[in-house]
């Protein structure tokens, strides 16, 4: 690494005047998503009664995610095909359409198609955002830009069900869905006014990677739908799913025009471990955050604002660690917070189980902030050594898989907590104990997955120490 990349940046330099513009940016295109999430979660139920659509609001979430990470899996090519600027403006557009088609549907179905064009449109600004990153910023300052990431993100986990509640509950549930519109403009107009329109360079015989992409999608489905499935179908979808998402790497690598680097899931490199640690720590995190708010509900009797409070307290951590450890300049302490970011996660699952079982709210909290602490810890400089550890003609598609990659853990391991939690009884339990009894699956899965996360971040802290091409080993 440079003497650039060792000096440590300062915050004044992330909101002084040469990147201010940049920051906010950025900040916008996360807030769309985070702020997304959170209101439509909010607003969904009560929409859903109007239209008399109560069997399809699980759908209104898993097509919105699918379509994100087909989004975000093209969005490298895209921005090297028509430039970043005109690429973020189209995404963006399309996000506008899906709200506004969301907002005036007068039927679920209609609502659902809505939700397609948000994903879609979702998944590419923030991959594109995520590419930008390296390109507007030096490295000394990006984990600072992670930082403000995660504060957007806690800011939206408040403000978002509680902004949301009130406009659903004093004016409608579609003016939930009208709020990303002025947003959408904003970030719009700035995108035009900063964002420069560089191409990658063209390449010859370029194909669409229209059947990747929708391997991609098909898979993630597949997953989505063993979670409402018997457990012999459960199983023949999921090994169905690892079909599709195994083949689709595999014809990627060996594609004209590739949506991944090469060595994307090799184990062999730092990019290849690293993206498993960026995809085992979601589908660990989702597993625990499907239920624990229901589950409080169940097992203690919380209010919605009390329980959500608790869940929201993982936000809070992850922001706090994610700004005090924004300075940190040795390499070896850069590689021990990845390697701490799984471990603190699997810990605060077992934590959480624990004062569930044991009815201990301290522990919970204290679990919470334990796995929140290893998201925050751990995401900035994961994230900045697979951009660094990347090959000079690939840092576009490394950057843009981090947050596909991410939105993929998210929905198998919300998918894989459906299917633990369906096989352990989970639907039909009534009683405290057999509530207790049936959750302890999911959490022991969930720590299961941060376990083989932080097998990959040894992993790939081991392999940082190599030389930049014996990093990134072409399988």
């Amino acid at each position: 690494m440079t003497d650039q990349s060792e000096s440590t940046g300062r915050w004044a330099e992330v909101f002084g005047p040469r990147y201010a513009t940049v920051t906010l940016i950025l900040c916008l295109g996360v807030a769309l998503l985070a702020f997304n999430v959170f209101l439509t979660s909010t607003a969904l139920p009560t929409a859903v009664q109007e239209l008399n659509g109560v069997a399809l609001i699980s759908w209104a979430l898993t097509l919105f995610l699918v379509f994100a990470i087909m989004g975000g899996a093209g969005a490298a090519l895209f921005k090297q095909l028509l430039g970043a600027r005109v690429a973020l403006l189209s995404a963006a557009a399309v996000f506008m359409a899906g709200s506004l088609v969301c907002a005036g549907a007068s039927n679920m179905e209609t609502v659902l198609i809505g939700r397609i064009l948000q994903g879609l449109g979702e998944g590419v600004v923030a991959a594109i955002c995520f590419a930008l990153i390296p390109e507007l910023f030096p490295s000394r300052l990006v984990p600072k830009v992670f930082g403000m990431q995660a504060v957007v993100w806690a800011v939206a986990a408040f403000g978002g069900p509680l902004g949301a509640g009130i406009l659903t509950e004093f004016i409608s549930w579609r003016a939930a869905f009208l709020v990303s519109v002025p947003l959408a403009i904003i970030f719009a107009a700035m995108v035009w006014r900063v964002v420069p329109n560089s191409k990658g360079a063209p390449q010859d015989n370029a194909d669409f990677p229209g059947v990747r992409l929708l391997m991609v999608g098909s898979g993630i489905m597949l997953v989505a739908l063993a979670s409402l499935s018997l457990p012999l179908q459960a199983a023949g979808l999921l090994v169905g799913a690892m079909a599709l998402l195994s083949g689709m790497v595999v014809l990627d690598r060996r594609a004209r025009t590739r949506l991944m680097p090469p060595d994307a899931f090799w184990p062999g490199s730092v990019v290849g471990s690293g993206l498993w640690v960026v995809l085992l720590m979601p589908v660990a995190g989702a597993m625990s955050a499907v239920y624990l708010v229901l589950l409080l509900q169940q097992l203690w009797g919380y209010g919605p604002t009390l329980a959500g409070a608790t869940a929201a307290v993982l936000s809070v951590a992850w922001s706090l660690s994610a700004i005090a450890v924004a300075n940190v300049r040795r390499i070896e302490t850069r590689r021990a917070l990845i390697i701490s970011g799984p471990m603190l996660l699997g810990v605060g699952l077992l934590a959480v189980l624990a004062g569930l079982l044991n009815d201990q709210v301290a522990l919970v909290v204290a679990g919470q902030l334990s796995v929140g602490a290893g998201f925050g810890m751990a995401n900035g400089y994961l994230s900045l050594t697979l951009m660094e550890a990347a090959r000079s003609g690939e840092r576009d598609r490394v950057s843009a898989m981090v947050p596909t990659t991410q939105s993929a853990g998210n929905a198998i391991g919300a998918a894989l907590a459906g299917v633990a939690a369906n096989l352990a009884g989970y639907a039909q339990a009534v009683s405290v104990t057999a509530i207790e009894q049936a959750i302890i699956p999911v959490f022991v899965l969930a720590a299961s997955m941060a376990a083989l996360g932080f097998v990959a971040a040894v992993r790939m802290t081991r392999l940082m120490g190599a030389s930049p091409q014996s990093a990134a080993v072409t399988p």
